[in-house]
């Protein structure tokens, strides 16, 4: 493997081995006693310990820097799984990435901020917010080879970020898969000759159900007592309620009036629940070389879907309206501090960013694999693939908007409103109309399938990350990926009671929120570029890939993304609004705690975890500080951050007691 010379100075790297002791210290080399590193990079050998037991300097850091504890190396390293072939990880990242978000919230959130102006605050924030992190969070992963929590490592004061992002994947795996319980069922019932949410002689069913509401006749003040469809009056009109909102809340639901009356559990959403489990148990169990061909279908073929979904779209009548009403500009809007605001948040959500996921699929990398070409390549899919879903989105609710004769505001849904409510309804005045509801339902299986899975991919390789090689076990990761999904499932029962959509709309905003995720996002920006070092970490990934990135990145660590992200989290704090079900239902305040306790439970991790460390080293704050943000290098590092450290195998152990022998190299 060719190592790249970097523009930096020349920097050294001593290894210290105590041949009765497992564990390795590097330092830069300066410290009293060692001998001068030789300009050609051959190994100097020395007799003694000149240098005392503190550890300075850090690989390839120059005077300045600190070093790092090297673990995991020796006999007993074993070498990280890897991807089969590169395509496996933008293939796990493209279906990780790019979900339902993509196609449920950006096209809506285009329509309401201004069209294609929308476009002007997104793209920009994609450039000094989403690629620098997305980029930071897969570099890191690759470098560090390790999960969500052992890659910070790198500055192991600040290990609370591992254990906030698995505290927020964990809470999103355990939520974001009702999506796909309720898509599950939803296709099922697709394979009827008469869509059960297009009819209103259900069981389900109340005597205000109404299938063609005919409202350009209630237009007028004078037809108030005019009798439209059955015995209902246009004065009655405004009580009567959709078929697919009645199948929605009636039977797929069955809601309850509120948080406090969880009511019976359906059953027939529970058998739904445990199978879609089952599918995720299924693709993640044998680790990364099973989901890495798993996803070349749940990744691609949405996108078959919607290329069919956007031709039988603009074949409809009101297509173009509805296109138009998408991407048609108001500039007026960029005034309005909540256009930047949804466009960060957007991105934060789309981009996956956070999560920790991201790390785990980039620790799967060849230490060599160009991540800063990948960063931008999956940023323009993901961002593509939102653009491209609101043109299919649109041209069905422009159809729909047509056909009951309505302004497309009023039928223009983000979230769960769009995928169970308006889309069921638009496809249901399709010819053929089962097919289409299949087709799209299927879609949204595949698209919440990959997302499903890689999360709690991420997740067990977090966990199994904490337990080294002495504790191997054949099935180990079978069992682990068994008892995350069971007791997800366990938590999971709460959601699919007749209270359930409340819980999970407590999951969704607190546990998972833009806040949560920011505050994140604006801690990893901190540690790398202020307590490890952008400089450094720039360096790291020079020689990982080969070249020095562009300096926008660095700037954007330091300075810019922080700040994007600490704006946004507190215009949210500011403007902070309890949370609500439909405008109607307001949650009682024991719901808001347990809410802010789930979001609290990740962003106290960090803050946490820094005290509980600083107070419990010995030492000054500065020797306490120095010692607690001394990275811990893998195994691997001395393999690929210093050619000659391998002749370190060739030597045996010495027979003098606690001797230690000093390597240095120039890079």
């Amino acid at each position: 493997m060719e190592k790249q010379a970097l523009p930096a100075s020349s920097c050294s790297l001593v290894l210290m081995e105590e041949t009765k002791k497992s564990h390795l210290l590097l330092s830069n080399g300066n410290g009293g006693g060692y001998p001068p590193a030789a300009s050609n990079g051959s190994l100097t050998v020395a007799g003694s310990a000149g240098g005392g037991g503190g550890v300075v300097g850090g690989a390839c850091a120059g005077p300045d820097k600190k070093g790092g504890v090297v673990q995991g190396a020796g006999p007993g390293y074993q070498e990280r799984e890897t991807w089969t072939r590169q395509m496996d990880f933008i293939m796990s990242c493209v279906g990780f990435a790019v979900g339902l978000g993509n196609v449920w919230r950006f096209p809506y959130l285009c329509y309401k901020n201004g069209g294609g102006v929308f476009l002007i605050p997104y793209l920009l924030i994609v450039f000094v917010g989403g690629i620098p992190i997305f980029f930071l969070e897969i570099a890191l992963g690759q470098f560090m080879k390790a999960g969500s929590i052992n890659v910070w490592n790198i500055a192991p004061l600040f290990k609370g970020l591992g254990y906030a992002s698995m505290v927020i994947v964990f809470f999103c795996n355990t939520y974001y898969i009702m999506v796909l319980a309720w898509g599950f069922y939803y296709l099922i019932k697709s394979f009827n000759s008469v869509l059960p949410w297009s009819t209103c002689d259900n069981p389900w069913n109340t005597p205000n159900c109404i299938e063609i509401f005919r409202h350009p006749e209630c237009k007028n003040a004078s037809f108030a007592n005019l009798t439209v469809s059955g015995n209902l009056t246009c004065a009655e009109l405004a009580d009567a309620r959709s078929p697919i909102i009645e199948f929605w809340e009636n039977k797929v639901l069955n809601i309850s009036s509120g948080l406090d009356e969880p009511g019976q559990m359906n059953w027939e959403l529970m058998l739904c629940l445990i199978a879609v489990w089952i599918l995720v148990y299924f693709c993640v169990w044998k680790g990364v070389k099973s989901t890495g061909k798993i996803v070349y279908f749940t990744a691609t073929f949405p996108y078959v879907v919607l290329i069919i979904l956007l031709v039988r779209g603009v074949t409809l009548p009101g297509a173009y309206d509805g296109i138009m009403y998408y991407i048609k500009p108001d500039w007026s809007k960029l005034e309005e501090a909540q256009v930047w605001i949804d466009a960060g948040t957007q991105i934060f959500f789309s981009y996956a960013i956070g999560l920790g996921a991201l790390t785990a699929l980039g620790s799967y990398n060849r230490f060599n694999n160009d991540c800063y070409k990948d960063a931008f390549v999956l940023a323009l899919i993901n961002s593509g693939t939102s653009f491209f879903a609101g043109f299919v989105v649109f041209s069905i609710l422009g159809f729909m908007a047509a056909e009951q004769g309505v302004h497309i505001s009023q039928v223009a849904e983000s979230g769960p409103g769009l995928a169970f409510i308006a889309y069921p309804k638009a496809v249901s005045l399709m010819p053929v109309a089962p097919l289409w509801a299949a087709l799209f339902f299927f879609m949204l299986l595949l698209l919440g399938l990959d997302s499903q899975f890689v999360g709690v991919e991420g997740f067990v390789t977090g966990i199994l990350d904490l337990f080294p090689g002495k504790y191997y076990h054949r099935y180990k990761r079978e069992i682990s990926v068994a008892i995350c999904c069971l007791l997800c499932f366990i938590i999971d029962l709460s959601m699919v009671t007749q209270g359930g959509m409340f819980v999970f709309q407590l999951f969704d905003y607190y546990s998972a929120s833009g806040m949560t995720l920011l505050w994140q996002a604006f801690w990893e920006c901190i540690v790398v570029a202020w307590v490890y070092g952008a400089d450094r970490f720039m360096d790291d990934v020079a020689r990982m890939i080969g070249y020095r990135p562009f300096p926008w990145m660095k700037w954007c660590w330091s300075f810019i993304t922080p700040c994007v992200c600490m704006g946004i989290f507190l215009f949210h704090l500011v403007n902070y609004k309890a949370l609500t079900y439909n405008n109607q239902y307001v949650y009682p305040w024991w719901g808001e705690v347990i809410g802010w306790c789930m979001a609290l439970s990740s962003m106290l991790c960090i803050p946490v975890s820094v005290l509980y460390k600083l107070f419990r080293a010995k030492g000054s704050f500065k020797e306490r500080w120095a010692h607690l943000t001394t990275p811990v290098w893998g195994g691997h590092h001395l393999e690929y951050m210093a050619p000659d450290i391998k002749s370190l195998n060739s030597l045996s152990p010495g027979t003098d007691d606690n001797k230690i022998i000093i390597f240095e190299s120039v890079m």
